[in-house]
């Protein structure tokens, strides 16, 4: 989940809860002061209607049932019951909604005044002192209150429900321009490479922790950036300084053995120092070569490169090297001898050519080098926007154990040891793969032997 949603949900939550609590509280307040209203006319009617019946100027129940039934302002299903000192009634309204216990009747003589209520109907008992000791109960029916209170509940689950949703989107609308200078830093730092630490973020005013964040990166990218331009620098250097003695001495031993007068036994050795030469010769240049790349991975000017073309012509070379291997190629269904595939367009990738032969050359080489017959089957397909390549030999097997780490610099396996090599190939295999956003996997067991299988994107993936 991310930040932006996070933040909106959080604000929304939040501001959701403290709505709805404010909603409650103004339903409740609003509950309470009808309630509290309606008791006290409930109350009135029990004292009015005491003192009508049983007062100085009292009036015949008759008269004043007629009287309750078409005044105005009646209660809705109001019922009046007055019990005397003996509590014995004396007085009903005429509508049995209410039942009277003796207990409430006993609470009432005691208190004074009882409210209750039974469902939606409400009770007031009443202790009126005078000539007699009466106990009224005036209960009625807020229709009109509860109709209030249901209209005052549906407004404000409306305008919470609408306030929510407002809070929702303004809140996504605030936390994205929050984020935005994130997003932007973001953006900024996928465009920073190996080859162009020159970039830097933007900091704004720095007076913000956003800002304060770009500033320290931006620091920690000058320190890179003379790192990378000391290790450039060596490296740069340690080519020339280098390659040059090494070219000379292996040219001085060429042109020593062209002469005729030398000794066997000298020749041998010279020949031995000469192959130890190029092998180290060979060693530097992986080593530079390796180094190189892990001081710039980003690629630039990608060409379309056909990889079937690429395979044939990194055979002749194989070849050339080790006259004693054989290289079988086949593309999709065909055979060695195929050729070009019908549809060449599908083996097309974009990539550095001259880095992607280097890494078929290592892995075709290799599977010569390790299989006892000194031969290696390259299988290449196309679907799905890929490039699949698979370099099989039946070679000794590589252990489960340096499966995982057959990739890293110097690292061989237990089965290479009687090989010549000293573990570069594959690691600058495996980087150059990376640099062309593929991937590389090794599969080996005692039956099958061990395959290499390469898997290159026919589209720009960066």
């Amino acid at each position: 989940m991310s930040i932006r949603t996070r933040l909106t949900i959080l604000f929304t939550a939040v501001v959701m809860v403290l709505l709805l609590l404010f909603c409650l509280a103004i339903f409740l307040l609003a509950e309470r002061y009808r309630r509290e209203e309606f008791y006290q006319r409930l109350e009135q009617e029990a004292y009015t209607s005491a003192e009508l019946l049983f007062g100085r100027s009292a009036v015949s129940p008759e008269l004043f049932k007629l009287l309750d039934k078409n005044q105005m302002t009646v209660l809705n299903q109001e019922e009046i019951i007055i019990y005397d000192q003996n509590n014995k009634l004396v007085y009903e309204s005429g509508e049995d909604y209410l039942t009277v216990t003796p207990e409430t009747l006993l609470r009432v003589r005691l208190e004074g005044k009882v409210r209750l209520r039974e469902g939606r109907r409400e009770v007031v008992g009443v202790r009126v002192s005078g000539r007699q000791q009466l106990v009224v109960f005036a209960s009625a029916v807020d229709k009109y209150g509860f109709s209030k209170q249901q209209n005052l509940a549906f407004v404000l689950s409306v305008g919470w429900l609408v306030a929510t949703l407002c809070v929702l989107a303004v809140g996504w609308l605030y936390a994205g321009r929050m984020l935005q200078p994130m997003q932007r830093i973001v953006a900024r730092m996928d465009e920073i490479t190996a080859s162009r630490l020159n970039l830097r973020l933007e900091t704004g005013d720095g007076r913000d922790e956003i800002a304060q964040l770009a500033q320290r990166f931006n620091d920690m990218l000058d320190r890179l950036e003379e790192a990378f331009r000391v290790q450039r620098a060596f490296v740069s250097n340690a080519s020339h300084e280098l390659r040059t003695p090494l070219t000379a001495i292996t040219g001085q031993l060429e042109v020593s053995l062209l002469a005729d007068e030398i000794p066997p036994q000298l020749r041998q050795t010279m020949q031995s120092v000469l192959d130890d030469v190029r092998e180290l010769n060979r060693l530097t240049n992986g080593l530079l070569t390796l180094a190189g790349m892990s001081l710039d991975e980003a690629i630039t000017g990608l060409m379309p490169v056909a990889v079937d073309e690429l395979l044939w012509q990194v055979r002749k070379e194989v070849l050339k090297t080790r006259p004693n291997a054989a290289v079988r190629l086949d593309l999709e269904e065909g055979s060695d001898n195929a050729g070009r595939d019908p549809d060449a367009s599908r083996f097309v990738v974009p990539a550095n050519e001259s880095l992607l032969r280097v890494a078929l050359f290592n892995l075709m080489e290799n599977g010569c080098k390790f299989s006892p017959d000194n031969q290696v089957s390259v299988q290449a397909s196309a679907r799905k926007g890929f490039v699949w390549l698979r370099f099989h030999n039946r070679g000794l097997a590589i252990p489960p154990a340096d499966l995982a780490k057959i990739f890293e610099p110097f690292r061989r396996g237990s089965n290479a040891r009687a090989v010549p090599g000293h573990g570069i190939g594959l690691s600058l295999t495996e980087r150059i793969v990376r640099i062309h956003r593929g991937s590389i996997t090794v599969e080996s067991d005692e039956q099958a032997g061990t395959s290499f299988v390469l898997k290159l994107p026919t589209e720009k993936q960066f």
